[in-house]
Order: structure tokens, then sequence, then C-alpha cells
């Protein structure tokens, strides 16, 4: 196993080993790699997203053979494409989500000067706080779409039978401020999972590099830091994504959802926290580790290639 060889090891990222290129290049290969690792990463567990979210804003109680009977019945009920319901809602707001979040974090990365060999041994909270705005920057300019996703997720064909739709009946039956309910709660819970989840992969990354060399890591290593990060940051932001399910399909379950302390009172003393704030984690364990692993990995791929082939036509 090579070692470093000293506090001021030249081991390069991967993105220094591309030749320059323009900002505006970096930002559309940026866009591009990420709206394809999102789409990816997302269709992949999109059945197990549905039930998640299923069991997330009602009091039944949560097991892997409850989770499993849910998968069961959609299927006799309403066929095998009934477990991707809402997945074109997912797919609407995934693509521009995950391309503005990853192409953010590049963006916050130079400006925080987080891959500077000056900073890069002391650039932890760097790390941590380039990923935790990118996600707020994502989630802030995307949220009317993850609403869709939520509410599409949990009601029938009857109901919504597009995203325009939802968006037209909301707008008329509940007023444009609820297309930004549970935003509060949204932005406090992707501060720790996205700062905890780019850290992590960043941080897996710069230690492999540091350790074996500057050969860069391959796809498999990717997915296997990208799973860590994703089990990293699902848990961390575990119940305030239960706060912000609820707040957001409140009115379909006809309850009274309002605000971020309430619903944390109210679930933690109806439910407690295994059954409540914590229902369906055990499936987040699965499936996060999964869909960050695909995503995080896919990205650094398709960002590569993108950027060689944009060298490559250069030449």
């Amino acid at each position: 196993m090579k070692r470093p060889n000293d506090g001021h090891s030249s081991a390069k990222t991967e993105a220094e080993q591309h030749k320059p290129l323009g900002t505006a290049s970096q930002v559309l290969t940026s866009l591009a790699a990420g709206a394809m690792a999102g789409a990816l990463a997302k269709t992949t567990i999109a059945p197990l997203d549905r039930t998640k979210i299923n069991f997330q804003i009602n009091q039944a109680p949560y097991s892997a053979r409850q989770a499993l009977n849910f998968l069961v019945k959609s299927y006799q009920r309403e066929g095998l494409i009934s477990l991707w319901r809402g997945n074109s809602a997912t797919m609407a707001r995934i693509i521009p989500y995950a391309a503005i979040q990853f192409s953010a974090h590049e963006q916050w990365k130079q400006v925080l000067g987080v891959d500077q060999d000056k900073v890069r041994k002391t650039s932890s909270w760097r790390r941590f706080l380039s990923g935790s705005l990118a996600g707020v920057t994502s989630q802030s300019l995307t949220y009317p779409l993850d609403m869709a996703r939520a509410r599409m997720a949990v009601t029938q064909k009857e109901q919504y039978s597009s995203i325009s739709h939802m968006f037209v009946r909301i707008w008329r039956e509940e007023g444009p401020r609820t297309l930004y309910r549970g935003y509060s709660a949204t932005i406090l819970g992707v501060i720790p999972y996205a700062g905890a989840s780019f850290y992590t992969y960043e941080t897996l990354k710069a230690i492999h590099m540091e350790y074996w060399g500057t050969s860069g890591t391959n796809p498999l290593e990717k997915l296997l830091f990208g799973a860590v990060a994703g089990l990293i940051g699902q848990t961390s932001s575990y119940p305030l994504d239960i706060v912000r399910r609820r707040m957001q399909t409140s009115p379909i379950a006809n309850s009274q959802y309002q605000t971020i302390r309430g619903t944390l009172i109210k679930v933690y003393m109806e439910e407690g926290l295994k059954n409540g704030l914590f229902k369906g984690l055990s499936m987040n364990w699965i499936k996060g580790p999964v869909a960050v692993g695909i995503s995080f990995s896919t990205f650094d791929t398709m960002q590569y290639y993108l950027r060689e082939a944009l060298n490559c036509a250069a030449l």
C-alpha cells in the first residue's frame, strides 16, 4: 500500500487531471452529468421510494413485511407500472434538481477553494459547506416539483391525472403557497444531508488518492464511496424528511401538519421515535446507499467522459 509522501502530497484530484476547460464548458458538462446521474439513480429505486413515502405520511406501522405487502398489492391492483407511479414527477424534479445540485457543488467548491493544495489538508468544513450550499441551491429552485412527486406517489390516477393537472388543482383549491409547504423543513434537512453526503464522498475519494496514488477511483469504488455517503447523509436528516412529507401531503390525508415544531411533536407524541420520526429508515438504509452510490459514481464517470470528449473535439 502506498503511503502519503508528506503533509504536502502532490496527489491530484480527478478534476485536476483534465485539461483546463472554460467556465461555460465546465458548467454544461456538470449539468449534463448531474441530470443523467439523478435520472438513473431515482428510476432504479422508484418503487422503494413510493413505498417509503406511503408509510411516512400515515400512522400505519412499518415493517419489511408491510412494505413488501404494499408493493405486491400495488402490483396486483394496478399492474407493474404502478410501482413507478409518480416517477414522471420524480424525473421532472430530479433531472433539474440533480443537474443544479452537482453543478452548484462544483461551483461552490471553486468559490470555497476546496481543491486548492494550500487548503486541502484543512478543508473538512469547506467540503461540508459546499455540499450543504449545493443542496440548498437546488432545493430552493426545484421545490414545487418535489411537492408534485410526493402528492402523485400517494394518490390514485383519478385525483391527479398529470403533473400539470396537479399544479392547477393545488393552485385553485389550496393556493400557490401550498407549493412550498414543508420548504423550511426541507432546507433544514438538506443542510446536514447534502453536507454529509458530499463531505463523506469527497473525503473518501481524497483518502483513496492520498494512499493509492493519482490514478483516480474506478466506478465500483465510486459506487461504494457513494453508498457510504448515502447511508450517513440519509440517517443524519431522516426525521426532517418525515416532517417534510407530512406537511406536503397533509391536505390529502386530512391531517393538520402546519409547522416543523408542531409536526415533530405530533408525530413523536402519537407514534414515537422508531415508528414515527424514524419510520421507514431501514428501507432508506437500502435505497439511500443504492441511489446515492449510483448518482455519485454516474456523475463522476459521465463528467469525465463529457470533458474528455470536449478536450478531444478541441484538438
